[in-house]
Order: C-alpha cells, then structure tokens, then sequence
C-alpha cells in the first residue's frame, strides 16, 4: 500500500513537471501550426501531440535501455577556441536548440519585412504532413529534459508513462488554448517568437555545458529554468508596458486632431 501511494505522489510531481517544462513546447506547437492551412491546425496539433505521446513512450523505453550509450562521447572538438566532448543527447539538444532559434529568425525577419509582395500576399502555407513531422521531431527534443527527470525520480514504468500520456492530454487541450490567444491578439506574436528564441538559446547552452564544452577558455554554463522564467516575465511585462504606452499615444493624437479641427 505505501508503495502505491509513493507511487500515486511521483505521478503527480512528473505530471507538474511535464507542465513546467512543456511551456516552451507548446509555444513552438502553437507557432508551427500556423504553417499548416488555417481548417488543418488544430488536427495539425492534436495528430501531432498525439503521435509525439507514442514516441515519447517509446523513447522512454530506448532511454531506459540505451542510456549509457547516449551519454558515452561520440567526439571530441578540439580546436583554437572551441573545445568539447559529444554526445548523442548533447547533439540532440544543440541541434534542436539551433533549429528553433533559426525558425524564430525567419519568423521574426518574415514579420518585419518591408517588401511590398509580403505585405501584400497571404504567407504560404505548408503540407499538414509537414507541419506534424515538425511537432513530432521538435516535440521529442523536448522530451529529453523531462524524461530524464522522470528516471531521476523514478523506476517504475507505469508512472513514468502514464505522467507522458496525462502530460500529452493537458498539452492537446493547451495548444488550442494558446493558439486561440495568438490568432487573437496578434500583437503577442513576436513576443512569443522572441520567447522561442530564448528557448533555443537555453537549449544550445545546455547542450554545451553537457559536452562540457568551452568557447574562448571559458566553460559554457546552462541557462537555469529560473532565469528562463525570470526573463520570460520581464519580456511579457514590457510588451504590457509599451502596448499600453502606445494605446496611450494613439489616444492623445486622436484628441490633438479633434482639438484642431
């Protein structure tokens, strides 16, 4: 009985912990199902969710299994300036990091251009089988941080499991959530771009501190959830600031023009 009640208490903190560390992965869910066509993205998130909640379970198994071999090195970099031991997990996550922060470049960039053929023309929109393929891949780098967590705390199968599948339940019904706020008040969007950048910043420097890797002499250093989470606050409380700012602006223009006429 004690075993199924310290069982019944490690769900629940895997549960709070697939929440806590899937913030960032629904946003590029929310962000990426933009790409699909508008009728195609919420089947685009919840399809793929639900096949990244089966991949996740069976990464889960090959982890269990391989996880020594994920963390022998593959390499070694040594050369001016730039030193480091490899991975296959440490890859993973340098890659990933490296992907997200280019596709929030090129979202930013597409955002803020000035030709006339894109301000004019509707973006294009990607196959639905493309955007998926996305959400799965991206999903599963996600998942690295949280599995490895749950074998932290954890042994038992069916706990670790059934925290994926309850996880990938609560993101399905999150991502129509957080998508429904972008498409309605557009002006979040480059703040979530922004966001996702840093993601991808925090995800590079925990793939070089995992291959304990050292730029100009000095050891890159992972950046902590807390500063994360402490500089996510700052973006969302200056983005309030300046729309109210700017709202206030607009206001006092109007009256100026009333006043003079």
């Amino acid at each position: 009985m004690d075993t199924i009640v310290q069982d019944l208490l490690t769900l629940g903190m895997l549960v709070m912990l697939q929440a806590v560390l899937g913030f960032d992965n629904l946003l590029y869910i929310s962000l990426e199902s933009k790409n699909a066509p508008p009728e195609k993205r919420a089947y685009a998130r919840k399809v793929g969710i639900g096949l990244a909640i089966i991949l996740r379970i069976l990464l889960l198994f090959v982890i269990l299994q391989l996880l020594d071999y994920f963390q022998d090195p593959l390499f070694k970099l040594d050369i001016p300036y730039i030193h480091g031991s490899f991975n296959l997990y440490s890859l993973i996550v340098i890659l990933g990091g490296g992907f997200i922060i280019y596709t929030a470049v090129k979202e930013i960039w597409h955002m803020i251009s000035l030709e006339e053929h894109e301000s004019t023309e509707e973006k294009k929109s990607k196959p639905v089988g493309q955007v998926i393929a996305m959400i799965i891949l991206m999903n599963l780098v996600f998942s690295f941080d949280s599995i490895l967590s749950a074998i932290a705390l954890t042994k038992v199968i069916w706990v670790m499991a059934t925290a994926i599948v309850i996880g990938g339940i609560l993101m399905i019904w999150l991502a129509d959530k957080i998508s429904d706020f972008l498409q309605k008040n557009r002006m979040y969007e480059v703040l979530g771009l922004f966001i996702l950048f840093l993601v991808g910043v925090m995800l590079i420097s925990e793939g070089g501190h995992i291959a304990h890797m050292e730029l100009f002499g000095s050891e890159v250093t992972p950046m902590s959830k807390g500063t994360f989470y402490f500089i996510l606050v700052i973006l969302v409380v200056i983005d309030v600031v300046q729309g109210r700012y700017q709202k206030k602006l607009i206001q006092e223009k109007q009256k100026a023009i009333k006043s003079g006429e």
